[in-house]
Order: C-alpha cells, then sequence, then structure tokens
C-alpha cells in the first residue's frame, strides 16, 4: 500500500476516487453508482481528520452525508434486484413468486432512480467535489508551513480514531450476543465496515499493510452484508405476500416458501458469523488498544517496548 503522508495526499486519493465514478453514475451503472457510494464513506472518514475550521468540516460532512445516504437508497434496491435474479438462476423458487418480487422492486428502483436524479444531481455532486478540491490546495498550502509535530499530531488523531471505533465494534458485537436479531447484527456490520475504512487510512498513514486485519474485517462485513440484504428481499416478500390483490392461495403459498428459504439462509450466515466472532473480538481488541496495540510500524512497536 503506497504511503501517503499528508492530509492533502490523502484527500486528492480519495476524491480522484469519488469524481471519476461520477459519470457512471449519471449513466445508471449500478457498480459505478456503489463506487461513488463507496468513496463517499471514505471521504467521510477521513474528513473529521483533517483539522478544518469547525463549521466547514460540519458543513462538508453533512453533504457528504446526503450523497451516502441517497446513492445507498438506489443501491439497496439495486442489490435486491440482483437476488431476485440470484433466485431466479438457482431455480430454488417458484418463478411466478419471484416475478411479483421482482416487478415491486424493480418499480421502486425506477422511482429511487428520478428523485435521486431531481434531490442529488450530478452537477451538485461535482460542486461538492469542486469544494473538496479547494480544500485539498488550502491543506497543501498550510502543510507548507506546517512543523512534524503538526503532522504526527493528526496521523495520532487517525489512530485514535481507529481505536475508537475498534472499541465500538467490540461493543456492537457484545450487545449482539449468540442470538440471531437481525437489526443488531447491522449494527455490527456499520461498526465493522466505519472500522475496516479507519484501518486503511491508518495504514495508508504508516505504509504498513495490515492484511489480516483487514482481510477479517472484509470477510466479516460481506458475510454480514449478505444476511442484512437477504433479511431486506424477506421484508419484500412479506409486504408482497401482505397485498395480493386478488388474493391467491397459491401464489401465497409459493412466497411463504420463498420467504422460508431464505431465512434458512439467514440462519446459515449467522453461524459462519458466530464461527468468526472469535477472530473479530481478537482484532478489536488489538485494535482497541491504540497503535501499540497493532497499528504502528515494527520498529516502533519495538522501541515502545
Amino acid at each position: 500500500m503506497p504511503v501517503s503522508n499528508t492530509r492533502s495526499e490523502l484527500l486528492k486519493k480519495r476524491l480522484d476516487q469519488f469524481t471519476r465514478v461520477l459519470t457512471l453514475v449519471e449513466q445508471g451503472d449500478v457498480r459505478g453508482l456503489h463506487r461513488a457510494r463507496v468513496a463517499s464513506r471514505r471521504l467521510r472518514e477521513l474528513l473529521p481528520m483533517l483539522q478544518l475550521d469547525a463549521d466547514k468540516s460540519r458543513k462538508l460532512g453533512r453533504r457528504l452525508k446526503k450523497v451516502t445516504t441517497r446513492l445507498g437508497t438506489v443501491r439497496e434496491l439495486d442489490v435486491l434486484l440482483l437476488l431476485v435474479d440470484e433466485q431466479h438462476v438457482s431455480g430454488r423458487s417458484r418463478s411466478s413468486a419471484l416475478g411479483r418480487v421482482g416487478i415491486s422492486v424493480a418499480k421502486d428502483r425506477d422511482d429511487a432512480r428520478k428523485r435521486l436524479a431531481t434531490r442529488l444531481p450530478i452537477a451538485g455532486m461535482r460542486r461538492l467535489a469542486e469544494k473538496l478540491d479547494r480544500v485539498t490546495g488550502q491543506l497543501r498550502l498550510a502543510e507548507g508551513a506546517s512543523s512534524r509535530a503538526a503532522a504526527r499530531h493528526w496521523r495520532l488523531a487517525v489512530d485514535g480514531q481507529v481505536a475508537s471505533r475498534a472499541v465500538r465494534l467490540s461493543a456492537a458485537m457484545a450487545d449482539a450476543g449468540a442470538m440471531y436479531l437481525p437489526e443488531r447484527l447491522h449494527t455490527v456490520r456499520i461498526a465493522m465496515k466505519k472500522l475496516r475504512y479507519a484501518v486503511e487510512l491508518a495504514a495508508e498513514i504508516s505504509g504498513t499493510k495490515h492484511r489480516a486485519g483487514l482481510t477479517t474485517l472484509k470477510r466479516g462485513q460481506d458475510l454480514l452484508g449478505r444476511l442484512h440484504d437477504l433479511q431486506v428481499l424477506i421484508e419484500r416478500v412479506r409486504q408482497v405476500q401482505a397485498s395480493l390483490t386478488p388474493p391467491n392461495l397459491t401464489v401465497w403459498r409459493d412466497l411463504d416458501a420463498l420467504g422460508l428459504s431464505l431465512e434458512n439462509e439467514c440462519r446459515l450466515l449467522h453461524g459462519r458469523y458466530m464461527r468468526s466472532r472469535e477472530g473479530l473480538v481478537a482484532l478489536t481488541d488489538k485494535l482497541g488498544a491504540g497503535p501499540h496495540g497493532g497499528l504502528a510500524p515494527r520498529g516502533q512497536a519495538r522501541r515502545a517496548g
């Protein structure tokens, strides 16, 4: 992983990742929209570490959160359609039941894309990118006149962010316990995602890769992400089932069977999460200890004794 020693370099890199995919978002590209959302999350993780004026940081943070949220609405519906297609290909569910669910999701997705174009136009996202680009230039000038002590201070702030994120993930996992509780597991997934982005940031600054930690977090995030997506699809199936007009017992039963099949997969995924939980707890304990618990380069860790 290339070393990015300054705030301006880190912001420039993440901003480039965001701006590169805006044309794809405008074209309605599913992967492009997902990449734009991820890029906005990475920008949000970095923003509090930039040591900007509090008012400016707050305003930029609000605008980035709006981008993440509104892209996320469309992204969730895109994922639901992909899951419906996956069920069709697998042949595990009746096509009539899946067809009804797919039509419902597709309609909502099309409506969400129209709202996105109205409430979050590409021009607005480009203006936000231009503001962040100006911040990059301002940071570059400030860094030229700043001391090494100031640079160390902000790097320590990033390390503190990692430790804080690790503690929050640990608390979320403890709160979720061993029961299959979808809402609490969703909280665990969000905390895991935030910790992953913080660790990526710290690793870029220090020049360490942390492959084991990042791999553990990504696998856990993917697993719980899949579980969450299936849970959302189950809710959609139940909604379609409850709104059958006129009532159709055969379709109702097909939808019920589909819902039960998806629930069984969720419980299998939960079992996998529980088997991986020990490794995640060990990782959060290590990262929660701060730089000397695993984020500092090896030489620094040895000197720390």
